[in-house]
């Protein structure tokens, strides 16, 4: 937007007079403190916005952590318009002048506009409601602010529109950070006074502004401007004046917001752990913030039934009779009973058996056929006609007021939904139960298999699943598994950024692209796979493709600083192992990642060759001419070949002196496939190991009959086996 020298003039000027925190506002994402979980070198947002194809945001988080920098950020970033308004200030009258300028720029110059709506949770329902057409046929992009979940305060059609990246309180080395940079900066902080604030005062101002950037940099503002220099000009800030200059910390606590649930919800989580310390604190917290006691106490009654259960059935019994001496005693001396209540829940046993239920739940929606065995009917009304309670066993007519029979539907028999723990009341009584469980199994007649229902539940982003989905198709069953295989303990977050390297590395990052969305996957290939790869990509949108690094940029450092990676993936080929480039490659690959890496490699070796899969797949009557020595002999020399080309030990072994600490997992695997002309031709080449290693033993008759042998399979279905090695890592270099 094109400003006049006055409006330029007029800027800077209000600017130098603005508070410090104000003044210091970065600018470019490169000044911008914190929130490396959603801006680090590589992860999405940073990408979106060097980009400029950020789309609808919403930007949650508490005061001060960065939410309308980061817009304003954007703001110089972008081609588009920049438009901003505050929710407390405009209604819908604003928003509609805002819609037809922007509606007038696309029309007349074919320029997007990009509104940036600060407190967008103060917007009521109508307003939110205006937005919503014009953010939906693109005519507005929407970047919305918020200090409260925009799940429980923003539309939920905005939101469907939106991505949301939540920002994080700044921890103490990025508040220190913001300290020096205010002290040192002679344009807008203090560089150009001597001020000298002592490590008593900076470590106060930075614990009690308790992650907020602005809090901060009020108080060092405040302090600065109101102690008078010394003799030699310079202004002492010691912790006398750091206490007098920034408040005690706030408790963050709104009954309607995300400080009510997140509270209540550390609260029971400390019952439900164990710790009556932690327990005691966000009580203590809770109720200084003036939480309704009796909305504390209604949650410690589910947790006693929740959490405690059957392990203590007292505790309920406690809870309640506490909740009602409070309702006579009233405040203050009424906390004590609170205290008492949630002690006792903190420090009993535990149990959760009571969620059976909704295992039972699960069943009745799931199971088709339930109905009610006849001798459990009522025989009131059709025990002539039907049958029904004919065959019922009185318990209290047995031993022990119990007997085997049947209660539950012929289609859940055998279904267990109670499963008690060996805690407390129902530990003491839980052998009894599981031997009356086993006699009522022995006593049913036949148990008919359940069957479930699987449902499938809608996508986020259904071209981009659709795609990893054809993607998964293409390469085959049995892929997919070692695909899972590889994955499935590596946990990965929705931040982390992950380097796949090896075969195929597009194949083997499917799991990793589906999971990783706020951070990044990073695909290592060869110049000449680029292009393939890329065209397999075309489909997606360019913030969700993997970035491409070929290998020739990584090893020669052509990619950027600050780029770590949290976990490292792929395929590897055997014959890759031992190449003196690849232990360049891996020296790479550890500088480049992050402490704590996480490693997750594959690693196939056949385990018998060509002459084995023949004798593996077809019957020795078969085979004539050749004599049984001689073949034993050719396997003997196909195995020594395989071990001679196994290079997984060396590999393993470069890995644990580049600090990384492995295990590795092994397992066999019987493939099936149809010889070929062209495996054939690649057995019996004259240039392959195998023709030089091994039919070049043999005398030129045994050799004839050898070839012959591998000839006449041609068409035919063979049995290959191969040993799989999986590598589970951490990195522990670059501490």
């Amino acid at each position: 937007m094109s400003k006049d020298l006055f409006t330029f003039h007029g800027e800077k000027a209000l600017k130098s007079n603005a508070p410090l925190a104000e003044r210091l506002r970065p600018e470019t994402l490169d000044d911008f403190v914190g929130q490396e979980s959603i801006l680090a070198e590589g992860r999405l947002l940073r990408r979106a916005i060097a980009a400029d194809r950020v789309g609808n945001l919403l930007l949650h988080g508490p005061p001060g952590v960065g939410k309308t920098t980061l817009a304003r950020i954007i703001a110089a970033n972008t081609s588009s318009h920049f438009s901003i308004l505050n929710a407390v200030l405009v209604g819908i009258k604003e928003l509609r002048h805002e819609v037809l300028e922007a509606q007038k720029r696309w029309n007349e110059y074919g320029l997007k506009t990009i509104l940036f709506i600060d407190e967008v949770h103060r917007f009521n329902t109508s307003q939110q409601d205006a937005l919503l057409p014009w953010v939906e046929n693109g005519t507005l992009t929407l970047i919305g602010a918020t200090t409260e979940n925009p799940y429980f305060e923003v539309n939920k059609a905005l939101v469907s529109r939106s991505r949301i990246f939540r920002l994080k309180n700044l921890d103490t080395d990025a508040l220190h950070k913001l300290l020096t940079r205010a002290l040192e900066d002679k344009t807008y902080g203090y560089g150009k006074k001597m001020v000298r604030v002592s490590s008593e005062a900076s470590a106060h101002l930075v614990e009690v502004a308790n992650g907020d950037a602005r809090s901060l940099l009020n108080a060092l503002e405040l302090a600065v401007e109101t102690t008078d220099p010394d003799e030699n000009e310079i202004i002492n800030i010691d912790l006398c004046i750091a206490e007098e200059s920034i408040q005690e910390t706030a408790v963050l606590y709104d009954k309607h917001g995300d400080a009510h649930f997140d509270t209540i919800s550390a609260f029971i989580k400390s019952l439900r752990g164990s710790d009556p310390d932690a327990a005691l604190f966000w009580l203590a917290r809770m109720m200084e913030a003036g939480e309704n006691p009796k909305f504390i106490f209604r949650r410690m009654l589910i947790a006693a039934g929740e959490d405690v259960g059957l392990a203590d059935p007292q505790a309920i019994v406690v809870v309640e009779a506490c909740a009602s001496a409070f309702e006579r005693i009233g405040l203050p001396e009424g906390l004590y009973l609170l205290a008492e209540a949630a002690l006792y829940l903190a420090t009993t046993e535990k149990s959760n058996s009571s969620m059976g239920f909704f295992e039972a739940v699960k069943s009745i929606r799931q199971v088709e056929a339930q109905k009610i065995p006849t001798h459990l009917r009522d025989p009131n009304r059709d025990q002539e006609a039907f049958g029904d309670g004919i065959g019922y066993r009185y318990p209290h007519a047995f031993a022990e007021n119990w007997v085997a029979q049947q209660y539950l539907p012929d289609s859940l028999q055998g279904e267990v939904f109670w499963r008690p723990s060996k805690h407390g009341w129902e530990g003491d009584r839980r052998n009894k139960m599981l031997e009356r469980r086993a006699a009522q199994f022995a006593a049913a007649e036949e148990s008919l298999e359940s069957h479930k229902l699987f449902l499938s539940s809608s996508q986020n982003e259904p071209v981009f699943e659709g795609w990893i989905e054809r993607q998964l198709m293409q390469e085959g069953e049995r892929l997919q598994k070692l695909l899972q295989k590889l994955w499935i303990d590596a946990n990965l977050k929705t931040n982390d950024r992950v380097l796949i390297v090896g075969q195929s590395p597009l194949f083997w990052s499917l799991n990793s692209l589906s999971s990783v969305k706020e951070g990044g996957v990073f695909i290592s290939t060869s110049s000449e796979e680029k292009l393939k790869v890329l065209a397999q990509l075309d489909i997606l949108d360019p913030l969700l493709r993997p970035t491409l690094i070929t290998i020739e940029n990584l090893l020669s450092s052509d990619i950027p600083v600050n780029l770590k990676f949290e976990l490292i993936g792929g395929r590897i080929k055997n014959e890759d192992l031992s190449d003196i480039k690849y232990s360049q490659f891996w020296n790479k690959i550890s500088s480049i990642s992050a402490p704590k890496t996480k490693l997750r490699l594959l690693v196939s070796q056949p385990s018998c060759g060509p002459l084995g899969s023949i004798l593996e797949s077809i019957n020795e009557s078969c085979i004539k001419n050749i004599d049984n020595k001689i073949l034993q002999e050719v396997v003997s020399l196909e195995m020594t070949l395989l071990k001679k080309k196994n290079k997984s030990q060396f590999f393993f072994e470069l890995l644990r002196q580049l600090r990384w600490k492995i295990k590795v997992d092994t397992w066999d695997e019987t493939l099936i496939f149809k010889m070929t002309n062209s495996i054939e031709k690649r057995w019996l080449s004259q240039d392959s190991d195998y023709f030089k290693s091994i039919l070049n033993e043999f005398d030129e008759e045994i050799s004839v009959q050898l070839i012959n042998l591998i000839k006449s399979v041609r068409g035919k279905d063979l049995k290959q086996k191969v040993s799989h090695y999986k590598i589970i890592g951490i990195y522990e270099g670059n501490y």
